[in-house]
């Protein structure tokens, strides 16, 4: 600590506030999975608002801002470079440089956090406990759709499953929860600012403790009631984990031992629901022999039920070929097919976004060409429940997680999380999936090749885990659900709603002031 004082000491004044900022949005990333430090995120958010409040003018907020999420991203999503490098074949200064512009481009949203904090005319109570929450809350929504979207990390996932505030999920999504999670840490700022300043309890600051009082008071409530009513009896499932590692997985001396153990584990299964993760063949579905099919639906038909499996599809559509990341179903049931819809920039396929094009040439990514699936998929009939499949990445979006609901009684999430070898990404990644089921009041289950391949209850708990990083089948029991939450039935729209009032009123009134100076002059 002395050497990190000394450090910070030696810097001038400008240098020392960005390199705290960054050190912020670094800490921040130890409130999520596989720490869940829930309160840490809003502790370090109320720090960075105490340094947006010393700025000296918008810029200097903006600088600020830019240092809180390049230290986030940086530390949070460091994960990026592994699979560029490690598994993607880009050499090291390359795979550095690509995280780094990715990072700092998404950075670049706190530091309009910090703009729009630092722009409207408000009182400064006004500032703290709505327009830091409302701009924090808007800028991860447009990181969550901006070039395909990129919401990993955002503020509610600290939140889930063990933080009161995670009890608003149901009713207002995950960036409901980072909008009450910023609320909270702007609040306890203008708390702690009133306290340092007249050393005692006045009416303003007692009335704030009675808003964090309420907030997470309301959201521990919350998570005890039941948006959503079981359905049927639970069902027996049988999570496979192949634990192909990533480099092997599409080598061609790879395949038969690939197709070989998912047999085997399969067959050993007890469940009446089985998955097995995305892409577990390694190979194109018409290419798998008939009598392969034929082994695994008989296995299901014996249980009793339904095996769903991840497998790539080449379908000639007008003369061309286009391939989809699909799962299909096998046994009891006619099979069925989700086609994954929404698909990841340089992992899925290859955009042509002007500079970045040249990301195309250094990677060396199999299955990286895919074609998009239907955005309005049915959800799957599978042993007597309706599974709303989604693969991989698809389940950071809640918005369009909720097109199969509320037909669908189950989520599970197909994935292959061995990209990012042994980094927190896997972790990071269960914990969104926690949400989902918190947003949704349904069971998720999860098929993965390396990990965390998890049972996750209605209410956003791990129900069971296996160890990642093995060979292993889950067995377990997962409930099916009916009805809505409120998320389910509107979405982003109220969360929406409220920010965009909230920034409208100073910012009109910045705006009238800028234009009677204008006229003045």
């Amino acid at each position: 600590m002395r050497r990190l004082a000394s450090f910070f000491a030696a810097l001038n004044p400008g240098l020392r506030w960005f390199a705290l900022s960054a050190l912020l949005g670094a800490a921040s990333v130890f409130g999520y999975a596989p720490c869940y430090l829930f309160p840490l995120p809003i502790l370090t958010l109320a720090a960075q608002a105490w340094l947006w409040h010393r700025a000296l003018n918008a810029y200097h907020a903006v600088a600020l801002g830019f240092g809180f999420g390049l230290g986030f991203f940086l530390t949070g999503t460091s994960w990026i470079y592994v699979s560029m490098h490690d598994f993607g074949g880009m050499a090291w200064p390359v795979a550095g440089l690509a995280t780094m512009i990715f990072c700092g481009y998404f950075a670049l949203l706190p530091a309009a956090a910090g703009w729009l904090f630092k722009f409207p005319v408000v009182r400064d109570g006004v500032r703290f406990a709505v327009v830091l929450p409302a701009a924090w809350t808007l800028t991860e929504w447009t990181r969550g759709w901006t070039f395909t979207g990129f919401p990993w990390l955002a503020l509610g996932y600290s939140q889930s499953p063990y933080g009161p505030l995670s009890g608003f999920a149901p009713l207002l999504g995950v960036y409901g929860v980072s909008l009450v999670a910023a609320a909270s840490a702007g609040v306890l700022f203008h708390l702690a600012l009133g306290l340092w300043a007249s050393r005692r309890f006045s009416r303003v600051a007692l009335t704030q403790v009675a808003v964090l009082i309420i907030l997470w008071c309301s959201g521990f409530g919350l998570q005890h009631v039941a948006w959503t009513a079981r359905a049927g009896e639970p069902v027996a499932v049988s999570l496979v984990q192949g634990n192909i590692k990533q480099d092997m997985k599409w080598r061609p001396e790879w395949v038969q031992a690939s197709l070989e153990r998912y047999l085997s584990l399969t067959l050993a299964t007890r469940g009446q629901l089985i998955l097995l993760p995305e892409t577990a063949l390694p190979m194109f579905r018409n290419e798998v022999p008939a009598e392969y099919f034929e082994a695994l639906a008989s296995h299901a038909r014996a249980n009793g039920g339904d095996l769903l499996l991840g497998i790539p599809e080449v379908i000639e559509e007008r003369g061309h070929p286009r391939y989809y990341n699909a799962v299909i179903s096998l046994g009891t049931h006619p099979s069925q097919t989700y086609r994954k819809y929404h698909l990841v920039p340089f992992g899925d396929y290859f955009p042509h976004w002007g500079v970045l094009t040249w990301i195309m040439s250094a990677l060396d990514i199999p299955m990286s060409d895919f074609a998009r699936g239907e955005p309005y998929q049915q959800p799957i009939l599978a042993n007597g429940q309706r599974i709303a499949v989604d693969i991989c990445y698809e389940d950071a979006f809640g918005e369009e997680i909720i097109r199969q609901l509320p037909q669908a009684t189950m989520l599970a999430n197909f994935t292959n999380d061995a990209w990012w070898g042994e980094s927190w990404a896997s972790d990071q990644h269960v914990q969104i999936a926690q949400m989902r089921a918190q947003e949704t009041g349904r069971y998720m289950l999860r098929a993965t090749n390396t990990g965390v391949t998890a049972i996750i209850n209605e209410r956003g708990y791990i129900a069971a885990a296996a160890p990642q990083h093995t060979v292993t089948i889950l067995e377990g029991h997962a409930q099916g659900f009916t009805g809505s939450t409120p998320y389910v039935q509107w979405a982003n729209w109220p969360m929406l709603a409220f920010c965009f009032a909230v920034l409208a009123v100073p910012l009109a009134r910045r705006l009238r002031d800028v234009r009677k100076l204008t006229a003045q002059q």
